[in-house]
């Protein structure tokens, strides 16, 4: 076998709080010698800031969390070429007019970001009362593709759906793009919930994920980054790792580690304990991420 070629994972690398992943794919293909193109690039995903939400058991500081992990955005000495928001940036409101608030004075808090470029997709939280409607209307389209620095990047929408499926629509959109995509190709996918079945009791599963899964299959280098349980999980689907983030309002327990899912009180000798937003450095060639997770404050 050619030397530049190799197994669908090199190698995989997990740690805990503050710590990195480590996730590298099949070397580049080019001819011996020939030097690497700049694609190196690095991106921060925020997920599950849940504005408008009040809980002072859990988080007494809900008015500010999002403003501090702006501003430690911000801070960065290298800003990030992108920042991505893998859903629920609002809290859930059965009133029409106050969803659109929500939306509205979240909107304004990150339009305070430097980076120039920043995506949005929903959360069940955001989109499932409206098939997300008021969404559309603030943010844009639900699922939708982009490229940036030899990396195909795939938005998928497994929350518009109150049943929380992808529905055959989508499907049928992630299949021809994909089928649009060299069986190498470089992808990143977002979406909201797991696409695996993490623990449905939960609703930590989306209803047709396995579906998406097989579609992704197809190609070697498929890393997906989701929200959603408000904690770190590291988890594989054959080839395809999938790396949850941390919430910027509150935490939730390992799935099954209690009959409920209520959130982690708020401790007051650690404030912020479990919350955070995580940078993603990119290597195209070889495929490999590095993720840091970061503290809110």
């Amino acid at each position: 076998m050619d030397s530049r070629e190799c197994s669908r994972r090199d190698f995989i690398k997990l740690a805990g709080l503050g710590g990195v992943v480590l996730v590298s794919g099949c070397a580049s293909t080019m001819p011996p010698g020939m030097a690497a193109p700049d694609t190196e690039f690095h991106f921060v995903q925020l997920s599950d800031c849940h504005w408008g939400f009040e809980g002072p058991a859990v988080n007494p500081d809900a008015n500010g969390t999002l403003k501090k992990a702006v501003a430690a955005v911000n801070d960065m000495s290298r800003q990030p070429d992108f920042v991505m928001f893998t859903g629920d940036l609002t809290h859930t409101t059965d009133d029409p007019r106050e969803r659109r608030q929500r939306m509205a004075g979240f909107r304004e808090i990150v339009g305070a970001l430097k980076v120039k470029t920043v995506w949005f997709m929903p959360g069940e939280h955001d989109a499932s009362l409206d098939n997300g409607k008021a969404f559309k209307e603030f943010f844009g389209a639900t699922h939708y593709t982009f490229d940036h620095k030899g990396v195909h990047f795939i938005v998928i929408d497994n929350v518009s759906d109150p049943t929380a499926a992808i529905g055959d629509e989508q499907l049928q959109w992630l299949r021809a793009d994909l089928d649009r995509q060299p069986w190498d190709a470089r992808i990143v996918v977002f979406t909201h919930r797991p696409l695996f079945d993490l623990y449905p009791q939960w609703d930590w599963a989306t209803r047709d994920g396995a579906r998406a899964i097989e579609l992704l299959q197809t190609h070697d280098n498929v890393t997906v980054f989701y929200g959603h349980i408000h904690q770190e999980n590291h988890f594989m689907t054959g080839n395809i790792a999938h790396h949850s983030a941390k919430s910027l309002i509150f935490a939730l327990p390992v799935a099954a580690s209690q009959p409920k899912r209520l959130p982690i009180a708020w401790d007051a000798a650690a404030p912020y304990k479990g919350l955070g937003f995580r940078e993603i450095e990119a290597e195209v060639a070889p495929v490999k991420y590095r993720v840091t997770e970061l503290p809110v404050a």
